[in-house]
């Protein structure tokens, strides 16, 4: 026969393990409902606004309730740190190859990302500018500027940054242009490099180095950033130069196909990723400073984006992987560059 204490604590061993299990389900309801987007650095402010908006629209569409969360840093540093384990739903660079080298490291993205969204999966583009303090002190107008003695040009290093990478083929397409010889372009890429005093991790380092230790002549940066820049820190103090030549970089996007496939949160990284295109993220998205792929959309927001003449990467170089191989592998030109500074 029990005694009471015994009932009791079978009771309560009972109510125990209900809790617990209560409390399993709820940890795994919560993985299902949360996705992580792995961005790069200057995408921070684009997507603390993105986020809540599809949220919303998550919840009006399904009735359910999602947590988007964020990680930022220089996009190839990113990119490896997903290789490496970091379980990204998705991923949002600012340069294709960050894309591409989770297709080659072990399949985390789908070889065909680029087909399965519009525009080759890239919600919006930007170029690269000047941003100059005040009143142009350096009286700096175009790429041979940041060329000359005694110069301070600030930008973050093409090995770990996305937006150093298209600094560097900015410049290059630029000479390239101007000269018709690749020994131009890269003597000319080598005159601006010696002018770069730190190489930052990622733009909005470079950006800190730049407005707020104070440090260079000139700030070349993704325009969204430069724009921000003006925004937060007061029009007063610094102000945009548009190179005559630039540019354009389009900002891809891709799921990761093993951790939503691990996560069982497919569905909704899918949502997500196709938000990016609708109408109201692409608002969002010009609101940023970032030049929409929607053309009503761009449009409406014209005033905010100069016209400018650019390049894409593909036209000036070739594919995205010869890039690579000349320009940024393991001593390659721009490893040969830096040696030299």
């Amino acid at each position: 026969m029990q005694s009471g204490f015994e009932g009791w604590g079978r009771l309560l061993a009972y109510a125990v393990l209900g809790a617990s299990y209560l409390f399993l389900m709820s940890v795994v309801a919560l993985a299902q409902t949360s996705i992580l987007n792995v961005s790069y650095d200057v995408s921070r402010e684009l997507y603390k606004d993105i986020n809540p908006a599809f949220i919303a629209d998550w919840k009006a569409k399904t009735g359910e309730t999602i947590t988007v969360n964020q990680s930022h840093g220089g996009s190839s540093k990113q990119a490896l740190s997903v290789a490496a384990g970091l379980d990204a739903d998705v991923v949002t660079m600012n340069q294709a190859p960050d894309i591409d080298i989770l297709v080659e490291r072990g399949g985390y993205v789908a070889a065909d990302w680029r087909k399965r969204l519009p525009h080759d999966a890239t919600p919006y583009t930007t170029t690269t500018v000047f941003l100059v303090r005040k009143g142009n002190p350096k009286g700096i107008k175009d790429w041979d500027d940041l060329t000359r003695p005694g110069f301070q040009v600030i930008l973050p290093n093409p090995k770990t940054s996305g937006n150093g990478r298209y600094t560097y083929l900015a410049a290059w397409g630029y000479a390239l242009d101007r000269s018709k010889s690749e020994t131009a372009a890269r003597d000319f890429v080598a005159k601006l490099f010696a002018n770069v005093p730190v190489l930052d991790g990622g733009g909005r380092g470079a950006t800190t180095t730049f407005t707020q230790r104070d440090t260079g002549d000139v700030l070349v940066t993704f325009e969204n950033e430069a724009i921000a820049i003006g925004s937060e820190l007061g029009t007063d103090k610094f102000e945009i130069v548009y190179p005559s030549l630039s540019v354009e970089a389009a900002a891809p996007v891709a799921m990761v196909e093993k951790v939503v496939d691990k996560k069982g949160t497919r569905k909704a990284a899918t949502a997500y990723l196709e938000f990016l295109f609708s109408p109201a993220a692409q608002e969002i998205i010009a609101g940023h400073a970032f030049r929409p792929r929607d053309e009503a959309v761009l449009r409406k927001f014209a005033s905010r984006f100069p016209a400018i003449k650019t390049f894409s990467v593909v036209q000036a170089f070739g594919s995205w992987r010869e890039v690579q191989a000349k320009h940024f592998a393991d001593g390659a030109i721009y490893d040969q560059i830096i040696v030299k500074r």
